[in-house]
């Protein structure tokens, strides 16, 4: 599977943003996806996912401003994000797994290149 992840860019403190991961090479809807993100000298940290049955999950800096989403039907997820913070200022990736979820990252089955989402205030 490759991921493709797009949409980054500069934002000013309020303003949204929508993050776009397309992916190839495997049946997109029997993937679990989601976001991470790392901040220059800060560790990558989990954004928000979601699992082939539907479920999301969205870490507790996020919830209420950013919404994650899939359209199966061209094999693509996305991150909307509104409300943004300079604290929302990193590099975004995308992730997805085959079997399981892992909100470290660590063990996800693919990755995509960063896009970086800058917020300034």
């Amino acid at each position: 599977v490759q991921l493709q992840a797009s949409g980054g860019g500069l934002v000013q403190a309020g303003g949204s943003l929508r993050l776009s991961c397309a992916a190839s090479g495997r049946t997109f809807s029997n993937l679990n996806m989601g976001w991470f993100r790392q901040a220059p000298g800060k560790e990558r940290e989990f954004v928000a996912t979601i699992w082939s049955a539907g479920i999301t999950h969205y870490a507790d800096s996020v919830k209420g401003r950013f919404t994650i989403s899939t359209d199966n039907a061209n094999n693509t997820m996305y991150l909307q994000m509104n409300s943004l913070e300079p604290k929302d200022t990193a590099v975004y990736y995308c992730a997805a797994d085959r079997t399981g979820w892992t909100f470290s990252g660590f063990g996800m089955d693919y990755w995509g290149k960063g896009t970086q989402v800058t917020v300034s205030s």
